[in-house]
């Protein structure tokens, strides 16, 4: 009862009674102040963090977990609204929670969310908050959630947060430690005890309804109005978003959850058709099923013709945004092309139209399996060596250009509307599956002119300058930009390891 007296009284709160965000000063003399801001419906536009639950019962505990938590939104619902706010989200938590590792929850967190926050952040408040010296952010939200994003990409020096309860296990158990869910009357006080009932912080951002508590803690309040506001660009962040991991492509709010769930089941039996196509059905006539079924392949260029008797290998170069790239390579040259391939499932090898080559990571057993191949016509291989998601280039590897002189670059999109088809935290086996269980996936083929012969190993150059050369090129018709960052780089980032594949997971099926 005291709960719900204390919500309807911080609702009768006047919209004037703290000047709106807009009105607040920024620039160089806030660089010695400290600003507090609340996290949903301040920093976030958003005010429900819902989909940042979906997310982490999807990624984290799987299809029944999320499935249940969609379920519960009229409940959770129902309690926000007639209950106490509070109740609402320790329900979220429990049933997001509740028997999780928490370094999976904080796997999560730091691949997946992070990404979403950073499409969600709040321009205006964006503004003034990057404009203080020292940055603390208030959340009802667990704090092992947001913390990554906060403190990783937005360089925020305290996260004070809901604290969850962790077994001896490393489990969470979908409860609470005091002071419980941080809402209303609990945050101002949880600013007091952060300031160990000091100096007041400067300037307090919060909600126009319910961050009244914390604010008046402070000595300048600012509103944050309940109005449509643009996001911060993405060139506007602190750090550039490159890598980030999951599978789904839209920020799930409860429509899109109830969408993506009830597709999901005939979406896996259309990515088996799509999938095994190429084990039962030529090559060319892939296209046709292709076009029946809602994938868009797009074939841009001119298609190079299949090396005569006598004349050199052709080699091909191609950008990597799916585990499908060279398959759509071979589709768009209407013939089984070899390719070279590291670190995928049985699965995909077994069910790949034409014959893969496994690296083994050692260069000279490596070489000389590509140059054999080479000598019986073309392969097709992706220098990067993983996925990347953003309009980036990651770092050629520069053993392929020492194989050919006949090299054709080949500038690979996908467009993706409900999963990715990629992982690097997950089952790497589903990810075809994953890829072809969008309703409409769209993959653009572009051949590009093959490097002149002056600009390659022949001519004298270094296998360094002819892969920077071709990561410029395919940069270029793309429109992404070329960067230093390496396999490595990602899945130290997303995986916490450097993606290192034992030599005897690899195998060679040609």
């Amino acid at each position: 009862m005291v709960a719900r007296m204390e919500v309807r009284k911080m609702r009768k709160v006047r919209k004037y009674d703290f000047p709106i965000v807009g009105e607040c000063s920024s620039g160089e003399h806030r660089k010695s102040e400290t600003v507090i801001a609340d996290l949903e419906g301040a920093l976030m536009r958003a005010r429900s963090s819902f989909p940042y639950f979906f997310l982490i019962a999807f990624e984290a505990g799987g299809y029944f977990r999320s499935l249940m938590l969609l379920l519960m939104v009229p409940m959770i619902l129902f309690l926000y609204n007639f209950v106490s706010e509070a109740s609402g989200i320790h329900l979220m938590i429990f049933l997001t929670y509740a028997g999780l590792k928490v370094k999976d929850i904080e796997g999560v967190s730091r691949a997946v969310l992070i990404k979403f926050y950073a499409d969600d952040l709040h321009s205006e408040t964006w503004r003034v908050f990057s404009s203080f010296g020292k940055r603390v952010v208030l959340t009802a939200s667990p704090r092992i959630m947001v913390e990554p994003f906060l403190k990783e990409l937005l360089g925020v020096d305290e996260v004070i947060g809901t604290e969850i309860e962790v077994n001896k296990w490393g489990r969470a158990t979908g409860f609470l430690k005091k002071p419980g869910v941080l809402v209303g009357a609990k945050k101002a006080e949880a600013l007091k005890r952060w300031s160990m009932g000091g100096e007041r912080t400067h300037v307090g951002l919060g909600d126009q309804v319910t961050g009244y508590p914390f604010m008046a803690f402070c000595k300048e309040g600012y509103a944050v109005p309940r109005t449509k506001v643009e996001a911060v660009r993405k060139q506007d962040l602190p750090k550039q978003l490159i890598f980030h991991d999951g599978r789904l492509v839209q920020r799930p709010t409860p429509l899109n959850a109830l969408i993506v769930l009830t597709w999901m089941p005939l979406g896996f039996l259309l990515s088996i058709f799509r999938v095994t196509s190429g084990v039962w059905l030529p090559l060319k006539y892939i296209p046709v099923l292709y076009k029946l079924t809602g994938v868009k392949l797009i074939i841009k260029g001119k298609v190079p013709q299949a090396p005569k008797n006598g004349e050199s290998g052709i080699l091909y170069a191609c950008n990597h945004r799916t585990l499908l790239d060279p398959v759509t390579v071979a589709i768009a040259l209407g013939r089984p092309v070899p390719a070279v391939t590291y670190s995928i499932s049985w699965i995909s090898e077994v069910l790949s139209p034409m014959p893969t080559i496994a690296l083994c990571r050692d260069r000279e057993k490596d070489s000389e399996n590509m140059r054999n191949v080479l000598k019986q016509g073309e392969l097709t291989l992706c220098p990067e060596g993983t996925t990347c998601r953003e309009p980036f280039l990651l770092r050629f590897s520069a053993l392929f250009a020492e194989l050919s002189d006949r090299i054709v670059p080949v500038a690979v999109r996908t467009q993706m509307n409900m999963f990715h088809g990629t992982t690097a935290r997950g089952n790497k086996a589903m990810d075809p599956f994953f890829c072809h269980m969008n309703p409409r996936p769209t993959f653009e083929i572009h051949f590009l002119n093959e490097i002149p012969r002056e600009i390659s190993c022949s001519a004298g150059k270094s296998s360094f300058e002819v892969a920077n050369y071709i990561q410029r090129v395919l940069a270029g018709s793309l429109g992404y930009e070329c960067t230093h960052l390496t396999r490595k780089d990602k899945y130290r980032l997303l995986a916490g390891n450097d993606g290192i594949v034992p030599a005897k997971e690899t195998k060679k099926l040609w």
